[in-house]
């Protein structure tokens, strides 16, 4: 997990400086430790945060697995809640590769992600979430 962490800080250009290695049984929560530069344009509508409520975007928070459109505290299009999809690495992939041709008529409005090392960074994060 630290390598993640000074990973990531390297790649986005942060300082290392008080980073440590977290004592044994007391490693950081995902979210805050390992969040990939690609999620960035995430966050701006999705939470990740284990208690965190749904804003713009559901929360994404434990969504590996599950079926799409099935969070009960968010208002998801009817396009999403029809659409039944399943969350694993291939459905996520191709969601985030073009959101408006995988579930025509949802409510996403984030641009498609063409890299797909930024897709494959943002699918492993989410994946890691549970």
């Amino acid at each position: 997990m630290l390598r993640i962490v000074i990973a990531t800080a390297i790649a986005a250009g942060l300082p290392l400086i008080g980073i440590a290695a977290p004592a044994t049984g007391n490693a950081p929560e995902p979210a805050a430790a390992a969040q990939p530069p690609a999620f960035a344009q995430c966050k701006a509508c999705h939470s990740v945060d284990p208690a965190g409520k749904s804003g713009i975007g559901p929360n994404l928070y434990g969504i590996a697995g599950k079926v799409a459109g099935a969070k009960p505290d968010y208002s998801y299009s009817p396009a999403m809640k029809a659409a039944r999809k399943k969350w694993d690495r291939a459905g996520l992939d191709a969601f985030i590769k073009d959101p408006k041709a995988v579930v025509p008529g949802t409510k996403m409005m984030a641009p498609p992600v063409a890299d797909a090392q930024k897709r494959k960074q943002i699918v492993d994060y989410l994946l890691a979430l549970n």
